[in-house]
């Protein structure tokens, strides 16, 4: 094995070794707060549009290496579609169009942060 081909085979494993961790934890926990949906969708285009460079190069660790971020990111993109779906469950038989009654809306209101207040923006010391 030539010096270039055995540095792309150890690059390959830090870089899937790196990722795995965040990958089986979404997947365990299903909690990607922390994701944005516009950063999974631009990479799942931009590892697409990639694949057509890859798929010209010979077989190597480049290969392992993009096919690797295709599943992980096609997943992580399917996680979060799953997770936002169950988050925001649409209404079913025998329910108004915003989840009940006031009483059932009033019992899973999540309340306010800091205590549940409004706050003003302090103005800064020069007045503005």
């Amino acid at each position: 094995m030539d010096a270039a081909t055995l540095a792309g085979t150890v690059s390959t494993v830090l870089f899937a070794a790196a990722n795995l961790p965040m990958v089986v934890k979404a997947v365990r926990s299903g909690d990607l707060r922390s994701y944005s949906l516009s950063a999974l969708v631009m990479g799942n285009v931009g590892n697409a549009v990639y694949t057509v460079y890859v798929l010209s190069l010979p077989f190597g660790p480049i290969w392992v290496l993009h096919g690797f971020y295709l599943t992980t990111m096609a997943i992580m993109l399917a996680l979060y579609a799953l997770s936002a779906r169950s988050k925001n469950p649409r209404p079913g038989r025998g329910q108004r169009g915003h989840g009940g009654s006031p009483a059932q809306r009033a019992s899973t209101a999540v309340p306010f942060p800091h205590g549940g207040h409004h706050r003003r923006p302090r103005a800064s010391a020069d007045g503005i």
